[in-house]
């Protein structure tokens, strides 16, 4: 498993939210995202997580400058999973050419399968899928709308299509430093043969452990967002427990 620092982009600065809410509860915590992003590539991370949260409610990119401004600063050092308002072909190949690693699609996913089925046939390997949640139902258009269709039903349709990886992002947890959803997540990598990364509610490295006590291989990753930055995980801690280094 490996663990993913975020870095959430709002106005070009780099914030965390709470329950993914866009007009409430945002901390900014830094105005330089690409020094946030070599803070984590010095800490040890090996992918970063970028969201740009203004694209995301808009459906068009809009923290492109300081996107690119991230990717140069790291280099090749670290890959980087970038999403946030991805919604055709030509934005997933100008982000791939850019130099981000993986393109997460969420919203566009859903509401138009064959776009996501065509974008795991064009950049194979680079398509990472968003599944948040609330009470286990997708939500979508930066989680201000939620479906009747629940996440592993989603996950069942998706799976054959080439997707590199599921993000499953608990969005009542999200930002709360209430502790993992390991219980959903579990659920999800059972269900499908797709890897899943965790996401949403990290608050301890007990919340690493458990991830991992659950047995279930296909939780490939987990991303770590407010609890890196407000030091309630330590990262160096962290990566020795997912790496063996610390029982």
């Amino acid at each position: 498993m490996i663990l993913i620092p975020a870095i959430d982009l709002m106005n070009g600065c780099c914030v965390r939210l709470k329950q993914g809410d866009l007009d409430n509860n945002i901390t900014i915590y830094n105005d330089d995202p690409a020094d946030q992003a070599e803070r984590w590539v010095a800490l040890g991370a090996e992918r970063i997580h970028i969201v740009d949260l203004d694209g995301a409610k808009s459906g068009e990119p809009s923290n492109v400058e300081a996107i690119e401004r991230m990717i140069e600063k790291i280099g090749g050092r670290a890959q980087i999973e970038l999403g946030g308002g991805i919604r055709s072909l030509r934005q997933v190949e100008a982000y791939l050419k850019a130099g981000a690693h993986y393109c997460v699609i969420g919203t566009a996913a859903v509401n138009d399968p064959i776009f996501l089925k065509n974008a795991c046939h064009e950049f194979a390997g680079h398509i990472i899928v968003a599944l948040d949640a609330k009470d286990g139902y997708v939500a979508t258009n930066g989680w201000v709308e939620t479906t009747d269709t629940r996440v592993t039903e989603i996950a069942k349709l998706f799976e054959g299509l080439g997707v590199s990886a599921f993000l499953y992002t608990d969005i009542a947890r999200d930002g709360m430093l209430t502790g993992v959803n390991v219980e959903a997540t579990a659920e999800l990598a059972r269900t499908t043969s797709v890897p899943v990364i965790a996401s949403g509610g990290m608050h301890t490295v007990e919340d690493v452990r458990a991830l991992l006590a659950t047995g279930e291989k296909g939780i490939m990753g987990a991303i770590l967002g407010r609890s890196l930055y407000e030091g309630t995980i330590d990262f160096a801690e962290a990566q020795k427990i997912v790496t063996g280094g610390e029982s």
